[in-house]
């Protein structure tokens, strides 16, 4: 087998064992960056050097027998929203531009500790604000399944790359599905944890509340080990949960054995169209089979959930940006800024409810949606991959409604703080189709568990799209 096309963790053993270079490997992902990279519009910043002689030291420490960490070896590449020093971070936008920080993500120290090989950054919308991959400035990032459709954002090309085997793992951000929307549209497994378990230090802030770093991966094995690595404490982000950092990948058992499945018809089901219906039954069938046991629940007025989402997310975007506003407005996409702006003129008092609600409401959409179920399933998506042209070009009002549509089985769960992962589980018009699974605070370890299961049973996340075919 070609070794872009070994899963995260497969590669990792592969060079554990000497059956394959760092190096090769490098330069193998190089190589594709470089090429398909280029087609898919989905690189940034390719940092050749520094990660091939990254990996001649992974290759030199491990042929001096010394300890190897988790993710040894392995090339991986990021959204350009995360900071490492020395290196320019656009987040996608104009105002940034030739930005260079001064400090690293905590998220990025930790991936470099357990022997990562960093390739550099990844495409992504300006400011993390559309969710189709869209980017006025530097251009659409594209779908490595169809170039001509969306590859889904605002982690556009964290999911592109991983889909076209260019990097084995990427890490995006989340703040109303910019995790889940690319992995579901470009056929990887994407997981948004808990608020709080992963450290947000030296990442550019979208909603300080919402935002959510994870892993997009081919599979859950492989966001299992991400999350390993990037999870716990940091003294850097008092946010972060001191909780203790669970054995993900030990927790993944094969099988569904004993895992309730709530399947909630209500709100989530309104945009469902027939092929994508089909996909989340035959789903639900392959969970029974892997023992799992299925129960219908509905959710609570999701009307407020959405409400309160985009007061928090908003007002604490516009604080966030507010110089910029007023020092170069002309140097924002006009549809990010009519999206920013109206943050500026919310009550004070009506950002604070939404927080102080949070809680409460978080506690009564988990008793009506999951009872005493394990796992909430739920669409990724409504609809089919849609074209750029689509969500590009025609009526602003068709366009906003057939965003509007992409968004409205994910952007609500962001403010109740839950763990989320979306799993590929087929296709329509030959671009993939996903479901999410939702759980309790910290309950990362079932939602693994569950994705895993169905994976070792479905290939799905091992399909392969024409464009990562090439040799």
């Amino acid at each position: 087998m070609a070794i872009e096309r070994l899963s995260l963790t497969e590669a990792a053993g592969a060079i554990a064992r000497g059956e394959v270079t760092a190096v090769a490997v490098t330069e193998r992902a190089v190589a594709r960056m470089k090429r398909i990279g280029q087609v898919l519009n989905c690189v940034v910043d390719l940092d050749q050097t520094e990660a091939l002689i990254a990996a001649a030291t992974a290759d030199k420490t491990r042929a001096e027998g010394k300890p190897l960490g988790l993710l040894h070896g392995v090339p991986l590449a990021h959204k350009d929203v995360f900071y490492r020093k020395g290196r320019p971070c656009a987040s996608g936008s104009k105002i940034r531009r030739g930005f260079v920080p001064e400090t690293t993500a905590t998220v990025l120290d930790r991936l470099d500790a357990a022997g990562a090989v960093n390739l550099g950054t990844l495409h992504m919308p300006e400011f993390a604000m559309s969710p189709t991959g869209y980017n006025e400035h530097y251009g659409h990032c594209r779908n490595p399944w169809n170039t001509e459709y969306v590859s889904g954002g605002s982690s556009s090309g964290s999911a592109a790359s991983v889909a076209a085997r260019l990097v084995y793992g990427s890490l995006g951000s989340d703040t109303g599905g910019s995790i889940r929307h690319p992995a579901a549209m470009c056929g990887v497994t994407g997981l948004k944890p808990t608020w709080s378990r992963v450290s947000l230090a030296g990442v550019m802030p979208l909603s300080w509340s919402l935002d959510c770093v994870g892993p997009i991966a081919r599979g859950a094995r492989d966001c299992a080990r991400l999350l390993k690595v990037i999870a716990g404490a940091d003294p850097s982000d008092p946010t972060a949960t001191t909780r203790s950092v669970p054995d993900y990948e030990g927790g993944l058992t094969g099988d569904c054995e004993g895992m309730r499945i709530a399947v909630p018809r209500t709100y989530y089901y309104d945009h469902v169209t027939r092929e994508v219906k089909q996909a989340l039954d035959e789903s639900l069938a392959t969970l029974r089979d892997c023992g799992a046991t299925v129960v219908e629940t509905a959710v609570p007025d999701m009307a407020l959930v959405n409400a309160m989402s985009h007061l928090v997310l908003t007002v604490e975007a516009a604080t966030i940006h507010r110089k910029w506003f007023a020092e170069r407005p002309g140097d924002y996409a006009d549809q990010v800024l009519a999206r920013l702006e109206p943050g500026l003129y919310y009550p004070a008092t009506r950002y604070a409810e939404a927080l102080a609600l949070r809680a409460k409401i978080t506690t009564a959409f988990l008793k009506a949606a999951l009872g005493d179920a394990h796992a909430i399933h739920l669409p990724a998506v409504s609809i089919p991959v849609p074209s750029i042209a689509e969500t590009t070009e025609g009526n602003p009002a068709s366009i906003a409604t057939k965003i509007g549509v992409i968004t409205h089985c994910t952007r609500g769960l962001n403010y109740l703080g839950l763990p989320v992962i979306s799993v590929p589980c087929g296709f329509a018009n030959g671009l993939p189709l996903a479901f999410q699974l939702v759980g309790k605070p910290f309950a990362e370890t079932t939602l693994l568990r569950i994705a895993d299961a169905f994976q070792r049973v479905t290939d799905f996340h091992r399909q392969l799209p024409i464009l990562a075919q090439e040799t």
